[in-house]
């Protein structure tokens, strides 16, 4: 492996323990430090996992050190010691294969020297960087590549805004932002939330121009804060970090978590500009914006006002809680901002002058080459390229030699501790969250103690450890059919996606059919993601929303656009949820004069409309607007 694969492994690893402390510490100060904060702090995890910087003296380095020195030490080992006592451990003693006893050794060097999975072993060592580089390569051109695309939708759809007066409305709030360079204006049917899109020539997209003077107000504030505040460079370089670390599990749960805290953040400085006291109306204007009915999902290039559905509750109440930070807060914000800084300083990073002795460790094999002895006897041959010295060691001589040189133990199939020494480890890797200690252990498991511990992952509803532990499955494992069932059966789509990312495509499209059949929209949709046939889905979706309309009418309950009317009464609320709850449909309209639900039975099928109760409504709010009361 060469210098610079090992300085970006370290780098990546390091950045690893970064985004682990950073993502544990904002679940408990979620509520406690500003969005903000929460928000720009990730950029220095993605600075550790870009810029090799260090200090002299950190801990990547001296682990390395380290570990460079016991190899160094372990590999000079065999010509150190004296000749091994043939009746003890070691059933033949040590032999140099130098010149004069070329002839006598021949057989024991074409054992190892010349052994063909050697060759392909060391060829894949050797040009794993290339391997890393054409897959973060592709991944980047298809990130651009679908950007392109999506421009090229969103502008062939753009009808410019010439009406002077809204126009001057977004000059107005522009001003207010503190943005002297003008922003255009455009109207896209076809979007389902207000977005910015643009670089260098920024633009608003709006779905309609049917929009209340202050709904306008504050949609255009927040697309204008994504503008002042960067936030498509930002994505994009958190897009760039994931390609070059796209091997990081941890990596892409950064992206995640800087997505969600993209507009919690956007958020907050929406209501410092217009005032906390209108928290409820900025609220309200959010729950208009996420009930239009839209049919293109929005892209990563985009920075949109609504996000998705699932994060609505988070979001408002977060808006409902925000308030002016207090001195106390931002002292404890300027000391945690400090201490990470330190932190990704201390880490550090693999440098090439770790260790005094990396000339001669560079030299010298990282792993014993061993053979099983054909007579049956668990008999292990070392060879050392080095030195063309050869032992002949039994299991547990060859233990301890495999130890100090890898810090792993060499374990036959039929070694009864494999499992008790390694559920051990394992145990306490789990405990100390450190997850690619975990992932190590992990795979050393036999398929008992790997069920045992998926299940008590899945318990624990530990999803990054769990995919981890995914990944480290064998192929044909049993395991993966076991907990596909389990996780489909119980609803859990984001242990079901872990679990797709191994599927091949006709396990897929099995799967689909089976979702197809029972009706689970959730599932689908991941499984068309998966099969990259979205557009089918679009089309089922499609579909399946013409014919609820015409039950809906059968029940009584008509649509023109985005109202609902019942027996000539516009809908204020409406609210349909399936039989078997995985999906909802809720649509509120403040012009309207009435709240109702759809009565559906077992099947699914619909019964009737029935009127909600101004209890039903109240409660039906507070469960939106107040996710910790849920």
């Amino acid at each position: 492996m060469n210098v610079f694969l090992k300085i970006f492994l370290s780098m990546s690893f390091s950045g690893g323990l970064l985004i682990l402390v950073l993502f544990w510490g904002e679940q408990f100060l979620k509520n406690k430090i500003s969005r903000q904060w929460q928000y720009y702090i990730w950029l220095i995890a993605i600075l550790r996992l870009l810029l090799p910087f260090e200090p002299e003296t950190s801990f990547m380095g001296k682990t390395y050190q380290a570990v460079e020195e016991a190899i160094s030490q372990a590999a000079s080992l065999p010509q150190q010691q004296p000749p091994l006592n043939p009746s003890a451990d070691v059933l033949s003693p040590t032999v140099n294969l130098g010149a004069d006893n070329e002839n006598k050794n021949q057989p024991a060097q074409d054992l190892t020297a010349t052994h063909p999975l050697q060759n392909i072993v060391s060829l894949l060592i050797n040009h794993t960087w290339l391997i890393w580089l054409v897959i973060a390569l592709g991944m980047l051109i298809r990130k651009v590549t679908i950007y392109q695309d999506f421009l090229q939708y969103i502008n062939a759809g753009l009808t410019p805004v010439s009406d002077i007066g809204i126009l001057n409305r977004l000059s107005i709030v522009a001003e207010k932002a503190g943005i002297n360079k003008p922003i255009e204006l455009y109207i896209n049917p076809l979007i389902s939330s207000p977005l910015l899109i643009g670089f260098f020539h920024p633009y608003i997209v709006f779905p309609s121009d049917n929009i209340s003077e202050k709904d306008f107000q504050y949609i255009a504030l927040h697309e204008l804060m994504h503008y002042k505040r960067g936030d498509m460079f930002y994505k994009w370089l958190v897009q760039i970090t994931v390609c070059l670390h796209w091997f990081n599990p941890l990596v892409h749960l950064m992206s995640r978590e800087i997505t969600k805290a993209c507009e919690l953040s956007c958020d907050e400085a929406v209501l410092a500009k217009i005032g906390y006291d209108n928290a409820q109306d900025y609220g309200k204007t959010l729950l208009d914006a996420m009930a239009a009915v839209g049919r293109y999902k929005e892209h990563l290039g985009a920075v949109t006002l609504s996000g998705n559905k699932q994060f609505l509750k988070e979001r408002l109440g977060a808006i409902m809680s925000f308030k002016k930070q207090s001195k106390a807060a931002k002292f404890l914000t300027a000391a945690l901002t400090l201490c990470m800084i330190l932190a990704a300083s201390f880490i550090g990073v693999y440098t090439v002058e770790t260790s005094a002795g990396n000339a001669r460790a560079a030299s010298l094999p990282t792993t014993p080459i061993a053979f099983m002895d054909g007579t049956g006897n668990n008999i292990i041959h070392v060879t050392r390229k080095d030195s063309g010295a050869m032992g002949i060691y039994t299991p547990d001589s060859f233990n301890t030699l495999a130890s100090n040189i890898s810090g792993s133990i060499f374990e036959p199939d039929n070694h009864p501790e494999k499992t008790s020494v390694s559920s051990s480890k394992i145990e306490q890797y789990y405990k100390d969250n450190s997850l690619p200690l975990f992932e190590i252990a992990f795979s050393r498991l036999d398929e008992n103690a790997q069920k045992t511990w998926l299940e008590k992952l899945y318990a624990d509803d530990e999803i990054t450890f769990f995919s981890v532990a995914v990944h480290g499955l064998d192929t044909n494992s049993p395991l993966f059919a076991t907990f596909s069932e389990k996780a489909y059966d119980d609803e859990e789509t984001a242990f079901f996606s872990i679990l797709t990312d191994c599927m091949d495509k006709a396990k897929l499209d099995s799967w689909l059919d089976r979702a197809l059949e029972d009706g689970k929209w959730a599932f689908q949709s991941m499984l068309f993601d998966k099969l990259e046939q979205g557009d089918e889905f679009d089309k089922l979706e499609d579909k399946y929303e013409k014919e609820q309309e015409e039950k809906y009418q059968e029940a009584g309950v008509t649509m023109d656009g985005k109202n609902y009317y019942y027996q000539g009464q516009l809908v204020n609320i409406f609210l349909d949820i399936r039989a078997n709850q995985s999906f909802y449909t809720l649509n509120m309209n403040p012009a309207g004069s009435i709240n109702i639900k759809i009565i559906r039975d077992a099947d699914d099928n619909i019964t009737g409309v029935s009127y909600m109760t101004e209890a039903e409504a109240t409660e039906l709010l507070n469960d939106t607007c107040n996710p910790d009361e849920a």
